[in-house]
């Protein structure tokens, strides 16, 4: 969830970070400044705009394919602290890792518009709107209710720890955990829903992103040589038309 950084008295009107609208089929987030995770590969893009045309649904079959599968071993040992504290700014070797301002507000600033920073700080988000790619709403969000927009893994961690993580170093799992190819700011009830389940357990409530969530599982488990369940894979490949 988000934490920390709790707003001060006052705010400040800050350059909006571009606007978006909600709407379309199913209830998709379009247009507004999502971009397709084909195209974000190292996700320091916002958002995660729906896959439609054939051609890249074929492109996203093609990398889900290349995904090893294995069983999900136990969660014995996990803990969240082995990810390193939440949010921490020295995960040196992922984007926007040491630039002074926290992963959740990198976070936020990333995929937000019509920002308002907290009085004196180009870091801390005190507002915004938030085209939420899980539901497809466009969500007016406040510091006050801060819980209202969590912090997805996209992978979750516990998830990572039963797939290999366990025995990584401390600072790939830092890494894992605070990579914006792993994160998005989305609805805390959708998020909450989904706790530490794969793909074959929990998908987005909107259909039209559920191939660019798919993608966006598929990159991080390759960027870091994790393996997914069977079940995960082919629920994956379903949604992109496999």
């Amino acid at each position: 969830m988000l934490g920390g950084c709790d707003g001060l008295p006052g705010e400040k009107d800050d350059r909006a970070a571009g606007s978006g609208s909600s709407g379309g089929t199913g209830g998709a987030v379009r247009g507004g400044r999502a971009v397709s995770p084909l195209e974000n590969p190292d996700g320091t893009k916002p958002g995660l705009a729906p896959i439609g045309s054939e051609a890249e649904k074929a492109r996203a079959r093609a990398l889900i394919g290349k995904l090893v599968t294995k069983g999900r071993g136990p969660r014995t040992g996990y803990e969240r602290e082995k990810f390193g504290y939440a949010w921490m700014d020295t995960a040196h070797g992922v984007p926007l890792a040491g630039n002074g301002c926290d992963t959740r507000n990198d976070l936020l600033a990333r995929d937000g518009a019509k920002l308002r920073h907290r009085d004196g700080s180009d870091c801390v988000v005190q507002s915004m709107t938030l085209d939420d790619p899980y539901t497809g709403k466009r969500l007016t969000w406040n510091k006050r209710h801060a819980i209202a927009v969590q912090i997805d893994h996209v992978i979750p961690l516990s998830y990572n720890w039963q797939m290999g993580a366990s025995r990584w170093s401390e600072d790939k799992r830092k890494r894992v955990a605070n990579d914006p190819l792993n994160l998005l700011p989305v609805d805390g009830p959708a998020n909450a829903s989904k706790s530490d389940s794969g793909p074959a357990s929990w998908l987005p409530p909107s259909k039209p992103v559920r191939c660019a969530y798919a993608v966006r599982f598929a990159q991080v488990a390759q960027k870091y040589a994790l393996a997914v369940t069977a079940p995960d894979k082919r629920t994956m490949l379903a949604q992109c038309g496999g």
